[in-house]
């Protein structure tokens, strides 16, 4: 067997070999512009794994060694450089060859990745993002010319009469030229994300688990297929907490001895999970009662950019837990993030009339007996 620790360039790659048959380790430099990475992996006899950091722009090395059939194993880059005891600044040489120790002593930070249909998925709403982050530009340019000739028509300017308004304006030449030339670009802009949210529906109706999330209030296609395609498979994950923290929405903690701080979110994860959040957030606060006394609570105590992040939070753990389940927003309205707690609650217990806080109440002697026992 062959074991390769490969430090990953966009333009070569530098690897470190080592055959277990022979025990001889081989250090090259291959450049990925001449055919010479791929001409030295199909030369390779034999089981082949490769370790990697995780980075971007190697979907081709992917598919080349799986076309090869060598297992390919990508390492979480944060964990891989904490795990090097070197102080000095690293090499080339130095990165592979510590990629190759932890292979060989079976240290290798190994995390899940996508499969190459999942992620060529998470294009199409990214690319939608992208598209709708696009078109918001040239809406604020739009109510910017509006705004200078004195009229301010705010979410009526995209109506059918605030377009006929907008289009009879008098201009000079330049400013005229401009409002056209976004028109057009606000309509084709329209007519895209419309189709992209056409993909968005087909995609997330072919998939059964983004059909359960859809289930809850607030959650629509574009959030539940995000959801389905970025967590994966969600057994990987022991309770709501750590998928919080994969997403990157717990706090920072600096804690010693009695002294404990939290600060803002960690923000590790995917940031455009943590944007669907945010935002289906409050569609989810208007449908669900609990979420919204959280959301109105937080709103009057903190600040309501930390209630929206709190529901968002919320809106993950009971998203998981509905994926883990498998069972339907009815079913599943309050969690926990402790494994020594219960995870899902029926609806019935909810409407039971006490605050979840609470546990059942047990035969309680009033507090006048309670005093003459104890006199």
């Amino acid at each position: 067997m062959k074991i390769i620790g490969c430090d990953y360039h966009p333009s070569f790659q530098q690897i470190a070999m080592l055959d277990t048959e022979t025990g001889e380790v081989t250090e090259r430099r291959l450049y990925h512009g001449n055919g010479e990475a791929q001409r030295f992996y199909e030369s390779l006899s034999g089981p082949v794994l490769v370790g990697v950091e995780s980075s971007g722009n190697m979907l081709w090395f992917e598919r080349l060694l799986a076309r090869l059939k060598q297992e390919l194993w990508i390492g979480d880059a944060a964990a891989i450089h904490w795990q090097n005891p070197r102080k000095q600044q690293l090499t080339d040489k130095r990165d592979a060859q510590h990629l190759l120790d932890l292979l060989v002593e079976k240290r290798f930070p190994r995390i899940w990745v996508p499969s190459v249909e999942e992620r060529d998925l998470r294009q199409l709403l990214k690319h939608r993002h992208t598209l709708v982050q696009m078109r918001t530009r040239v809406k604020n340019q739009l109510q910017h010319i509006a705004l200078n000739q004195g009229l301010q028509k705010k979410s009526k300017l995209w109506s059918r009469e605030g377009q006929e308004w907008l289009k009879k304006l008098e201009l000079a030449a330049w400013t005229q030229r401009r409002r056209d030339d976004l028109l057009q670009m606000l309509e084709d802009l329209d007519r895209q994300v419309k189709q992209m949210n056409r993909e968005a529906e087909k995609a997330a109706a072919a998939r059964k688990d983004a059909q359960l999330l859809m289930s809850h209030p607030g959650v629509g296609p574009i959030l539940a297929l995000a959801t389905v395609l970025t967590l994966g498979d969600v057994s990987r994950f022991q309770c709501g907490r750590q998928v919080a923290s994969y997403i990157g929405l717990v706090p920072t903690e600096m804690s010693s001895g009695q002294h404990r701080w939290l600060g803002s979110i960690t923000k590790q994860g995917n940031s455009f999970m943590r944007f669907l959040l945010v935002q289906a957030g409050l569609s989810a606060a208007r449908g669900d009662a609990e979420l919204g006394r959280v959301y109105k609570r937080l709103v009057q105590k903190k600040h309501h950019g930390v209630a929206k992040v709190e529901v968002a939070r919320k809106l993950l753990v009971r998203l998981y837990w509905m994926l883990r389940t498998q069972k339907q927003y009815p079913e599943v309205v309050r969690m926990q993030g402790s494994l020594s707690h219960p995870v899902a609650a029926a609806k019935a217990d909810r409407l039971s009339g006490r605050p979840a806080s609470r546990p059942e109440p047990q035969d309680q002697k009033p507090k006048k007996e309670k005093r003459k026992q104890q006199k």
